[in-house]
């Protein structure tokens, strides 16, 4: 992990600027600015936005606040994705800075989980570390670790810390050299173009016969009809949870 140091700290410093405006049937008692922030691409947007939420609440009597949420251009925006992986879903193609609309009223149920609290987002966190890791280590690096290190880890998202984060999670991504990988690779493949969420299956580092396996490799196997490199097109986010995530978009 330490030669990837460098792309690790960029992946984690990447930001997407944003404006976040209020909705236009929120009832205010003033004109509601919009407000400017620049999003880190591998956190959440409710762990993010509470400068966002205190702002707009300024010009918003108390009785018409309830909980808050975001959609952008109709679609409501799913808290526990990471954030750059919906930028690259819905906006990757929009011109920046990306135009969020807020609303406190008329809860989606039927398409949004609801987040009464940062302790929910902490949960939903452990528990996709908790998933990666049993495909990488059968669940016994994340068992061996303290209390205090999960809440280090926990505490490096919520507060942006680096090196906080890392001093931990590279436990999560090490392996004995004698066996050349995880058990199994961690990743979903999101698609644009069905209304599956997301595809995930059991997939080996290394085949039968030893050879390392590519990321084209992984497509041709769980996802056959997106490899063709004329049609198709993917980028990737490494959120905090270690599952490797893959945007795949069709021409």
């Amino acid at each position: 992990m330490t030669d990837d140091k460098d792309v690790l700290r960029d992946v984690w410093f990447g930001r997407i600027p944003t404006c976040f405006t209020l909705y236009q049937d929120e009832i205010t008692e003033r004109e509601a600015e919009p407000y400017y922030l620049l999003l880190p691409r591998v956190s959440y947007l409710t762990l993010v936005t509470d400068k966002v939420k205190k702002h707009f609440q300024k010009v918003m009597r108390q009785e018409d606040i309830s909980e808050i949420w975001f959609e952008y251009e109709g679609t409501p925006l799913k808290w526990h994705y990471p954030i750059g992986l919906l930028f690259d879903l819905l906006a990757s193609s929009s011109a920046l800075p990306w135009n969020i609309t807020v609303h406190f009223k008329s809860f989606p149920e039927k398409d949004l989980l609801h987040c009464p609290s940062k302790d929910v987002i902490e949960a939903h966190f452990m528990s996709c570390v908790k998933e990666a890791d049993a495909l990488k280590h059968k669940s016994q690096v994340i068992n061996e670790m303290q209390k205090k290190d999960h809440k280090q880890l926990w505490m490096g998202l919520q507060n942006d810390r680096f090196d906080q984060f890392w001093a931990i999670n590279r436990k999560l991504m090490e392996y004995p050299a004698e066996e050349n990988g995880f058990r199994y690779i961690p990743f979903r493949i999101y698609q644009t173009t069905t209304e599956r969420p997301f595809i995930q299956k059991l997939f080996r580092p290394v085949s039968t016969d030893g050879q390392l396996h590519t990321l084209g490799d992984l497509l041709k196997e769980v996802c056959p009809s997106a490899v063709a490199p004329e049609e198709m097109w993917f980028t990737w986010v490494m959120p905090k949870s270690d599952v490797l995530m893959i945007y795949l978009s069709y021409c």
